[in-house]
């Protein structure tokens, strides 16, 4: 990886912790609690996948980033799942 998709990628990610960060401290999720933590999740999904795609190098396989793209969509849902079930009640 390149010095400059390096800064790319820790921009990006700081980017996106800001994100979560002024979500999480604007009381929003008080009104929409099923919204945030949709969105919450949509950004720590973006998070990781940033991270497996750039700092393991799975830009470079592939076949191997699909697979991980599955496998964290999975447990992003299963996680969504298990927030939204208390909320149905």
């Amino acid at each position: 990886m390149t010095e400059r998709a390096l800064y790319i990628a820790w921009a990006t990610l700081i980017a996106l912790s800001l994100g979560s960060t002024a979500l999480a401290a604007s009381g929003l999720w008080v009104h929409w609690p099923v919204a945030s933590g949709v969105a919450v999740l949509v950004l720590a999904w973006w998070k990781a996948r940033i991270i497996l795609a750039r700092y393991l190098g799975l830009d470079a396989a592939p076949a191997w980033r699909r697979r991980f793209d599955f496998g964290l969509g999975c447990l992003c849902v299963l996680m969504l799942g298990l927030y939204l079930a208390p909320l149905a009640m």
